[in-house]
C-alpha cells in the first residue's frame, strides 16, 4: 500500500493545544506555523500549493525574511489548514461548526452572537494554559477588527456592547498578566461603561470584581473594597448568580484582610463560602467561572493575611489538588501560595519539596505576574538561607529563572530607561 502524505488539516487539529503554535498564531507569525507543519512531514511544495504562493515566497516566510501581512492570505492559510478563525483574529470560517448558544432566559437578554462567544471561550481556554502575554495582541485585534465596527451600527443589538465589554475586560486581565497594570486599568475603565450600556448588570458586576482585584494588586485596598461593594450592588439588581457574588465577597474579603480589618474580612469570606455552596441558580455567557478551586486559592491568601496559617495551609493544599492540568497559570499561583504559607509556618522541608515541584510548572508560561510572584517567593526563602536545603534550592531557582526570562524576553515591558525590566 502506498504511503499517503500527512494531511496538514489533521496535523493542525492535533496541535491546537501546543503552546508554540498558539503563540505563533496569536502573533500572526506564519513563518513559525509553516516551519512547524514542515517539521511534521508536510512538504514545502504542498504548503505553498495549499495557500497559493510560490515556494520561494514560502521560504522567505519560513526564514524570517518577510512576514505575511495581507488579510486575504491569512484567510487562505486559515481555510487551507483549518485553523479556527479566532486564533488569527479572523471571523469564524465557513467550514467551522456554528457555536451552540444557549438561550439565557433568566438574564432577560437575547443570546450573544455565536462568533463572539466562541472567540471568548477559545481565548479564555488558551489564556489559562499559555498566559495572557501570548494572547493579548490577538484579543485586541479581535476587538478592533471584529467587534468595534459593530458598535456604531444602529442595527446592532445590546449584545454587541456586552461582547465588547467582556473582551475588553479580558484584555485588561491579559495586560495585568503581562505586567502592564496601567494598561490593564485603562481596559477595565472602558469595559464598565460598555457593560452598563448593554444593560447586562451581572457583566458590569464582573468587571467591578476585576477592578477590585487590580486595585488590590497595585496596593490600594481601599479602592479594592469600594469596587467590590459596587459590584455587589450591581449583582443584587440582576439575576441570582452565586458564583458571581461569591467572587465579589472574596475580593471584598481579600481587600479587607490586606487593610487589617480582620473581623469584616472573615465575615466576607464566610459570605463567599455560603454563596458558592448555595448552588448555581443562573448561568451567564460572559462571566469567567469562579469555582471551588478559585475560592480555595483566594481563601488561602485571605487566611494568610488574617494570620490563620493552619487554615490557610489547608486551603492552599486544596487549591493545588483541585487545579486541573490545563490551568497552568492557576496551578503555578496556587503552588506559590502553598510554598509561601509553608515557609511562614517554618515547615522548611515541606516548603523546599513543594518549591522544587513548582520550578517544572510550565516554564514557558507567558505570565509576568507568575514571574513576579516567584521573585517574591525567592526573597522570602532567602531569609532562611541558614537552613542548608534552602541555598541549594535557590541555585536551581536562579538557573530556572534565567531560562524562563530568556523565553519571556519578548513579553517583558521595557523599563523607563528603555531596557527590559
Amino acid at each position: 500500500m502506498s504511503h499517503q502524505p500527512p494531511d496538514p488539516r489533521v496535523i493542525v487539529s492535533g496541535m491546537l493545544g501546543d503552546e508554540r503554535l498558539l503563540r505563533a498564531l496569536a502573533d500572526r507569525d506564519m513563518g513559525t506555523v509553516f516551519r512547524m507543519l514542515n517539521s511534521r512531514g508536510v512538504s514545502t511544495r504542498r504548503l505553498a500549493a495549499a495557500v497559493d504562493i510560490t515556494q520561494g515566497r514560502l521560504y522567505d516566510y519560513m526564514n524570517g525574511k518577510s512576514r505575511v501581512e495581507k488579510l486575504t492570505l491569512f484567510e487562505q492559510i486559515a481555510d487551507a489548514f483549518h485553523i479556527p478563525g479566532h486564533l488569527l483574529g479572523l471571523a469564524r470560517r465557513s467550514w467551522e461548526p456554528a457555536a451552540v448558544v444557549t438561550e439565557h432566559q433568566r438574564t432577560g437578554h437575547p443570546p450573544p452572537d455565536g462568533d463572539d462567544l466562541a472567540a471568548m471561550d477559545h481565548f479564555r481556554n488558551a489564556d489559562r494554559q499559555t498566559g495572557g502575554g501570548r494572547l493579548y495582541g490577538a484579543v485586541v485585534r479581535h476587538l478592533s477588527d471584529r467587534v468595534a465596527p459593530r458598535l456604531v451600527d444602529t442595527a446592532s443589538s445590546p449584545q454587541v456592547f456586552a461582547a465588547a465589554a467582556a473582551l475588553t475586560e479580558m484584555a485588561g486581565w491579559m495586560a495585568h498578566d503581562s505586567g502592564q497594570d496601567d494598561l490593564a486599568g485603562r481596559h477595565l475603565a472602558r469595559a464598565l461603561p460598555l457593560a452598563r450600556t448593554s444593560g447586562d448588570l451581572p457583566l458590569a458586576a464582573h468587571v467591578a470584581a476585576s477592578s477590585s482585584h487590580l486595585a488590590l494588586q497595585t496596593g490600594d485596598p481601599v479602592a479594592a473594597v469600594e469596587w467590590a461593594r459596587t459590584g455587589l450592588e450591581l449583582a443584587t439588581q440582576g439575576p441570582r448568580i452565586p458564583a458571581l457574588t461569591a467572587r465579589l465577597h472574596t475580593m471584598q474579603a481579600r481587600a479587607l484582610a490586606a487593610a487589617e480589618q480582620h473581623a469584616p474580612a472573615a465575615r466576607a469570606l464566610e459570605a463567599a463560602q455560603r454563596d458558592l455552596e448555595g448552588g448555581a441558580d443562573a448561568e451567564h455567557p460572559w462571566l469567567s467561572p469562579f469555582d471551588a478551586a478559585a475560592l480555595a486559592s483566594e481563601s488561602a491568601l485571605i487566611l494568610r493575611d488574617l494570620e490563620r496559617l493552619d487554615d490557610a495551609l489547608q486551603h492552599a493544599e486544596q487549591a493545588v489538588a483541585l487545579r486541573e492540568t490545563g490551568r497552568a497559570r492557576s496551578l503555578a499561583l496556587s503552588q506559590i501560595s502553598l510554598v509561601e504559607i509553608q515557609v511562614r509556618r517554618r515547615e522548611l522541608d515541606a516548603a523546599v519539596h513543594a518549591a522544587h515541584a513548582l520550578l517544572s510548572t510550565s516554564p514557558t508560561l507567558g505570565s509576568i505576574r507568575v514571574v513576579q510572584q516567584l521573585d517574591e517567593l525567592r526573597h522570602l526563602l532567602e531569609q532562611h538561607k541558614a537552613y542548608r536545603p534552602v541555598p541549594e534550592y535557590l541555585v536551581r531557582f536562579d538557573d530556572a529563572r534565567r531560562a524562563r526570562m530568556l523565553l519571556l524576553a519578548d513579553l517583558i515591558p521595557p523599563s523607563p530607561g528603555g531596557t527590559p525590566a
